[in-house]
């Protein structure tokens, strides 16, 4: 009895931690939506798209992806005519780079420094997509789309447009809910029978390969399968809770940003017509090519400020 109270009462404080970014964002974001502004970042962005392989109207999803999340992303390129490698480069920089404000602000809630979060997450979904234009050759031909999603009525007032965004950021808080307390739940019950701690030892060789402590292997396994923010939920809880420094976790959120909800995020975009499998060897490789880097030049700046402060002192 105690394992569910203490699992409930986790998942419900961690549900309010990450309720109180998506709530007010989502709402926000979903009004921008229909204003000037989205069009007018749209207008921003178009030039650049040149750089990518991409035509100036693909800006469209890539700024929905990033403001709102995947599945806004993709049904912006469902309402474009787009060739099959623009929709799988589109894929591959919204793998990297989406849901920003709201995955931003649940990192920054970790402990993550800010420039960090937007330089890994630009960084990836920018060289991603120079990358596979200057490397793909093929995939000219038009992209066939599988299932449409409906599409939604337009408001036609303010009250209809906040109603709109009301009722979008209270689904996804109530999504969040019946994700992450079930969650923490389990979460409890393995740390209360000793099974997280078994299960970390085990995943030892893993966490050591990207430089991060076993105490965070959890959190790494929950963001790989379920997603950031869920995955966050439980890395708020380990860093309060099982000691994960932050250096841990900052190269485990570098790690999933690069690779998380593997499974979710990879099916979304078979709809789209494009290779799957590429898509997500491409984001494992990067995660792992990526974290183990920033480990071994953070290791390296940690001997060389000891070594340093050790000739200091004599």
């Amino acid at each position: 009895m105690g394992t569910l109270q203490n699992g409930l009462k986790a998942g419900l404080n961690t549900t309010w931690t990450l309720g109180k970014i998506i709530f007010p964002i989502t709402i926000l974001v979903v009004i921008l939506q229909y204003t000037p502004v989205l069009p007018w970042l749209v207008g921003l962005v178009a030039p650049f798209m040149g750089l990518f392989g991409l035509s100036g109207e693909a800006a469209i999803p890539l700024v929905l992806g990033n403001a709102l999340n995947l599945y806004a992303g993709i049904a912006g390129v469902l309402s474009l005519e787009l060739t099959v490698k623009e929709v799988f480069i589109i894929a591959v920089m919204l793998s990297f780079s989406h849901n920003l404000f709201i995955e931003t602000g649940v990192a920054l809630k970790v402990g993550v420094k800010l420039w960090i979060v937007l330089l890994v997450r630009f960084g990836l979904a920018a060289m991603s997509g120079i990358i596979i234009n200057l490397l793909w050759k093929g995939g000219g031909e038009t992209a066939q789309y599988g299932m449409v999603p409906k599409t939604d009525s337009i408001p036609t007032g303010w009250l209809e447009l906040v109603m709109l965004g009301v009722q979008k950021a209270s689904f996804g808080v109530l999504q969040l809910a019946l994700i992450v307390i079930p969650l923490m739940i389990v979460v409890q019950l393995l740390k209360d029978r000793n099974y997280l701690q078994r299960f970390s030892e085990k995943l030892g060789p893993f966490t050591k390969v990207i430089g991060v402590q076993s105490n965070a292997s959890m959190t790494l396994v929950a963001g790989l399968v379920i997603g950031l923010a869920y995955g966050a939920g439980i890395m708020i809880q380990a860093v309060h809770e099982h000691g994960v420094s932050k250096k841990d976790a900052t190269l485990a959120f570098i790690f999933l940003v690069a690779c998380h909800a593997v499974i979710e995020d990879t099916l979304l975009f078979v709809p789209l017509g494009i290779p799957v499998l590429p898509l997500l060897i491409i984001r494992v490789i990067t995660a792992f090519v990526l974290t183990i880097i920033v480990a071994f030049i953070w290791k390296r700046t940690e001997l060389q400020k000891k070594k340093g402060a050790s000739i200091a002192n004599d």
